[in-house]
């Protein structure tokens, strides 16, 4: 449903829930993703997280486990006609989500772990890797080298920007354009930037009224797409909620990025 040249192109846009909730929740998601694709003529990839394994306490929400969301998202994927994209943590997820999913993202704190990688790669599913908290942009293409010297060429690489401790992320553009040296689409990962990891008292805040300018201004250093985690109400969100966007300010944001 979605090629990686079209990708090279751009731009395109990468949006969702932070983690699979119910039907519901990616129904209302799916269907405003609908109406962005119509009005903008972009490729437009829905995202959601089948299992989120590396959330701050071990009694916060995780999602419903890779059999079951995976069955939700392929039904997403037939009744939208959506290209889908969601995140693995172990190798043996691979095979299974590369079934359902066009995408295969790659968590920025495991970018360097070989054997996801490798996994990844085998699947012929485009890999998206994200930007690890405590890597530069050019220290991305070794992450990159792994996934290509296993066979697989169709790579996207995320900035989400660097932590320095005391729950607070950095972003350096300066990354967009060293990661695009490695002849790869850059995308912005334009809500996890604005994250507060841990800062919550055993959650994870944030400051999601910084967001559209994180997106405008990778679109100045040059970004192919945009990663936006969306949700119809992110103060009840159960994962992300801080730093999600208003479902709602969807669409305004886009009108001011893609004009």
């Amino acid at each position: 449903m979605i090629t990686y040249n079209q990708l090279q192109q751009g731009p395109f846009l990468i949006a969702g829930p932070c983690v699979i909730e119910s039907d519901e929740l990616l129904d209302t998601v799916a269907r405003a993703l609908v109406r962005v694709r119509e009005q903008w003529d972009i490729p437009v990839i829905f995202k959601a997280s089948f299992d989120k394994a590396n959330r701050t306490a071990i009694t916060s929400f995780r999602g419903p486990g890779l059999e079951r969301g995976l069955e939700q998202l392929q039904r997403i994927k037939t009744t939208y006609e959506l290209p889908l994209t969601t995140d693995i943590h172990e190798p043996h997820q691979a095979a299974p989500a590369a079934g359902v999913v066009d995408v295969l993202q790659i968590p920025a704190f495991l970018c360097r772990q070989t054997d996801l990688l490798v996994a990844a790669a085998a699947t012929g599913a485009i890999v998206n890797i994200k930007k690890a908290q405590f890597l530069s942009g050019a220290d991305m293409r070794f992450p990159a080298q792994k996934v290509k010297e296993s066979g697989n060429p169709n790579i996207l690489l995320t900035e989400r920007g660097n932590m320095f401790g005391y729950n607070n992320l950095v972003v350096d553009f300066r990354n967009i354009p060293d990661m695009k040296k490695h002849g790869y689409p850059v995308v912005m990962d334009c809500t996890h930037s604005v994250q507060r990891p841990g800062g919550g008292g055993g959650h994870t805040s944030g400051n999601r009224e910084f967001v559209p300018a994180m997106a405008m201004a990778a679109k100045a250093f040059g970004a192919n797409g945009y990663f936006l985690e969306v949700h119809p109400n992110p103060e009840n969100a159960k994962s992300d909620g801080p730093n999600q966007l208003h479902l709602g300010d969807l669409m305004p944001l886009l009108t001011q990025l893609l004009a």
